[in-house]
């Protein structure tokens, strides 16, 4: 298993920049692991990738020497062990709204005494001659970010960060402002209000705080850094991919 120490970086609070994988193609890992991501996310929510096609990604994304995270599709016992078995660095775990959740996910990832996770014998293990090696790995390196994207995890946010095993958060934020009737409107002031309210709590903690940045412009990535936000998503394959096209082709002068 590979070891890119992502997870120290996380707990430092130290600045990482990250994007997420919804086109399930070796191609893609390519070209998103050249651009200098410190890791990318392949999501089992949001797209078609299955988790044959997942295994193949991970492996790409760390021969490409970046971290590979999955997101998972729910908090879900079975589904976090088959990633973290593909040999997933970590997982990020959605609509973690509780401590009870928060607690679910680690153990999801950990084996006992940290965890209840069964142990199996796959990739991560390096097919059953690294398993010494993965158990010190998985206690020491596996990442677990809880992800915030409803208004009940906004309430619970300050037990929910400090969960052992929690490394960090990340906020979605239109799922956030869809639990409270309002999806995509993030300048209203309630919306507003409930972000601060995480980031507040987190910067008093001293806890790493992540945001999805949707759009893929470096303007709006550059003000979360300044807000303190740490653990960054920036933007998705497929929109970096259709916004320069876009705007190249309106460059285009056709008379």
């Amino acid at each position: 298993m590979k070891n890119y120490g992502l997870r120290k970086r996380i707990l430092n609070n130290e600045l990482t920049i990250g994007s997420w994988i919804t086109i399930g193609h070796h191609s893609i890992i390519e070209i998103m692991a050249s651009a200098g991501f410190d890791w990318l996310t392949i999501d089992l929510e949001h797209s078609v990738i299955d988790l044959s096609k997942a295994q193949e990604l991970i492996s790409q994304i760390q021969a490409s020497g970046i971290s590979a995270l999955v997101r998972v599709s729910k908090n879900e016992e079975v589904v976090i062990k088959r990633v973290m078995d593909a040999g997933a660095n970590g997982v990020i775990v959605p609509s973690v709204n509780s401590v009870a959740e928060a607690e679910q996910a680690v153990a999801s990832v950990k084996y006992p005494p940290s965890g209840h996770r069964g142990v199996g014998l796959t990739r991560a293990q390096n097919y059953g001659i690294g398993f010494k090696e993965y158990k010190k790995w998985l206690e020491e390196d596996s990442i677990v970010i809880a992800q915030i994207e409803h208004i009940n995890a906004v309430n619970n946010i300050s037990q929910i960060i400090n969960t052992p095993g929690i490394d960090g958060i990340i906020i979605g934020p239109y799922d956030l402002s869809a639990s409270m009737g309002f999806p995509g409107e993030f300048e209203r002031d309630d919306v507003v209000a409930a972000l601060e309210k995480v980031k507040k709590t987190c910067l008093e903690n001293n806890k790493n705080m992540g945001f999805h940045v949707i759009p893929p412009d470096h303007t709006k990535l550059n003000e979360k850094i300044k807000e303190g936000y740490r653990f960054l998503a920036f933007s998705l394959d497929f929109l970096f991919l259709g916004e320069k096209a876009r705007e190249e082709m309106l460059k285009i002068n056709k008379k």
